[in-house]
């Protein structure tokens, strides 16, 4: 039975002031089917790097289990797939069928094989190369962030297949997914990392639970406080008011019937139980701030929405489609009215980013049939892939935006303060799309247009990200594939089919 024993496990980046991973303790079962989850930063792809080997740390990783890591790095992508799958597998030719049945499982032809890799579409590439790091079935793999790329129909088929496979660590911010894959979670907290045997939702229920016991305990940790310090404080004043009483009779009257030994004792007793009331004040105070260390405050988005209310509707769609030699779009036909939320769903390349795109008005290669009736509006766009470049105040001039705002929002979804002047470019995926998110939260907007919103994003931030929209119902149009979240928040789907 394999296993992976973490000890006094440390590491920080050099930039780094505080540690990242402080003494961490970590036992893993080979056969544990394993979701790891935290905030964006707190360092989920760190540890699988650190597992691979990949980073210098402190402390000590035992483990009998070779490690397989997705997503590999595609260094000549114009191979064909099967070269590719050759060399990354370590497989023979003859042994090439295993693949086959793999890619049968994750519906996809054996043709693929012929094809250039850089053929393949996103979700194509992502299915594969999971099938190339199980092919070898003694490893271990670690599976980072599997579904960006992925529409409902292949989280669903990747999900099916993980689901047959023994064990694994898996980051993805897709809590439906996860839900049907994982028997246990890595919870990276605030100040440590715990393990919780079961799905997503029942670490979720755990951690909640967990959080409102601290919170009750730190309340009533709060008013005991009070109450011992108003305490110590009245027993120190009548300790001091009997003394200056005593020293006062001493003065006018060396003959006064008073027994100033017993004033004195008293005094003195009373001091000494002041003296330990603020010692357990102390002790209580220590153990308050020992409590909601991990705790997830969920800070409240909003968004910059500039209401408008004297349009029929926003926007008015017809039939429209769109095509060119290589592609062709299904025909839509929508209406977008003040205050709804309107989803594009369907599988990856039906057109639902193109068809997005004409209506904010981009030039595209395509020629156009049908309608599309737009009113004059402010319009906030998030794309799929941030075209943000630059430190966070030169995009705030660029875009004409309040900086401060654009800094709340981010502290807000718990990023740091020490990226603030790091280039966007060299941020990691979910830190660069915090950053385009406050941008668009920051824009004045009466129409929000977001593609894939979601992707890289930590539960946290969906959360918030979905409590915001319930509250205000900002007009959006949206394009995602996590179906739980879409029937959450949107007033209706248009669907796109190829």
């Amino acid at each position: 039975m394999g296993t992976i024993q973490i000890n006094n496990l440390s590491f920080k980046y050099n930039q780094m002031s505080d540690q990242l991973f402080d003494h961490v303790d970590l036992n893993i079962d080979e056969a544990w089917k394993l979701g790891l989850i935290g905030r964006n930063g707190r360092g989920k792809t760190t540890l699988l790097k650190i597992l691979m080997h990949q980073l210098d740390f402190q402390g000590q990783i035992t483990t009998n289990l070779q490690f397989y890591y997705y997503p590999q790095k595609i260094v000549h992508p114009r191979q064909t797939v099967r070269n590719l799958v050759l060399k990354l597998s370590g497989l023979v030719d003859y042994d090439m069928w295993k693949i086959e049945m793999e890619l049968a499982k994750l519906k996809l032809s054996s043709q693929l094989l012929e094809r250039k890799f850089s053929t393949l579409s996103p979700g194509e590439r992502t299915k594969l190369l999971l099938v190339v790091m199980f092919a070898n079935s003694t490893g271990f793999q670690l599976i980072d962030e599997p579904t960006n790329h992925l529409d409902i129909e292949g989280r669903k088929v990747v999900a099916d297949y993980l689901r047959a496979k023994k064990g694994f660590i898996v980051i993805s911010h897709d809590r439906n997914f996860l839900n049907q894959i994982i028997d246990h979670v890595i919870s990276i907290n605030r100040k440590d990392i715990t393990v919780y045997q079961g799905d997503f939702d029942t670490w979720e229920t755990s951690k909640t639970q967990q959080d409102q016991h601290e919170l009750n305990e730190k309340n009533q940790l709060q008013k005991d406080i009070k109450l011992m310090q108003q305490s110590a404080v009245k027993k120190s004043n009548w300790a001091q008011q009997t003394e200056k009483g005593k020293q006062k009779n001493v003065k006018m009257d060396h003959h006064a019937n008073l027994d100033k030994g017993f004033l004195g004792h008293k005094s003195a007793k009373m001091m000494k139980k002041a003296r330990m009331m603020q010692k357990r004040t102390e002790k209580a105070i220590d153990q308050k701030e020992q409590l909601l260390q991990n705790i997830e405050i969920e800070q409240p988005l909003t968004f910059n929405y500039q209401k408008i209310n004297h349009f029929d509707y926003f926007i008015n769609v017809e039939k429209l489609q769109l095509s060119n030699q290589d592609t062709i779009t299904p025909k839509v036909s929508f209406t977008v009215k003040e205050g709804e939320i309107v989803a594009f769903v369907g599988p990856n390349g039906a057109g639902k980013s193109t068809v997005l795109k004409t209506i904010l008005g981009e030039k595209l290669p395509f020629e156009q049939s049908g309608l599309i009736d737009g009113k004059k509006l402010l319009v906030s766009y998030l794309p799929q892939e941030t075209r943000l470049r630059g430190t966070i105040k030169q995009v705030a001039k660029n875009y004409d935006l309040e900086i401060g705002k654009i800094f709340s929002t981010l502290r807000k979804l718990g990023f740091e303060r020490v990226l603030f002047n790091e280039p966007i470019e060299n941020m990691s995926q979910g830190q660069k799309q915090k950053v385009a998110l406050s941008v668009s939260l920051s824009t004045p907007a009466n129409l929000y247009l977001w593609d894939e919103p979601f992707n890289y994003l930590d539960v946290i931030t969906r959360d918030q990200i979905v409590t915001a929209i319930k509250k205000q119902h900002p007009t959006m149009l949206l394009i995602d594939h996590d179906f739980g979240l879409l029937e959450e928040i949107t007033d209706q789907k248009v669907s796109f089919k190829k």
